[in-house]
């Protein structure tokens, strides 16, 4: 197991396991996502900083997603247009993204709560089957 220091640098913004950020999606190709969304990091802070990459889920508010059984509801969107809907977390869409490149910055929501957080690692590990 590698075990990766916290960088040097200070009063930085790096995003960190559990932040809900921005992130652009484009380009994209066939049924992924575009455009930029809510996207909840899974990887560490000392890794999305050492690597510029960040490996997470992406968001969204469609309400189709209230069928997907991959799609993990952790509470009601907090920005103007979409205000009243509930956020999903697409479990079946795990990505890595070069957060520097793509401008990623902090989402309103800040971060998910320990318990959907909790929901979200289960339904992802249903998929990929880490432990």
């Amino acid at each position: 197991m590698v075990i990766l220091k916290e960088s040097a640098k200070s009063g930085s913004w790096t995003p960190d396991r559990q932040d809900i950020i921005w992130i652009d999606c484009n380009p994209q190709t066939g049924q992924e996502m575009r455009d930029i969304h809510p996207f909840l990091v899974l990887s560490p802070r000392n890794f999305n900083d050492k690597t510029s990459l960040v490996i997470g889920l992406p968001m969204t508010t469609a309400e189709y997603n209230a069928d997907n059984p991959f799609a993990v509801a952790i509470g009601q969107a907090k920005i103007l247009k979409k205000e009243g809907k509930i956020s999903y977390v697409l479990c079946h869409q795990p990505k890595s993204f070069d957060w520097r490149a793509r401008n990623a910055r902090p989402h309103l929501l800040k971060k998910c709560q320990n318990g959907p957080f909790a929901n979200v690692c289960e339904c992802l590990n249903q998929i990929i089957k880490l432990k």
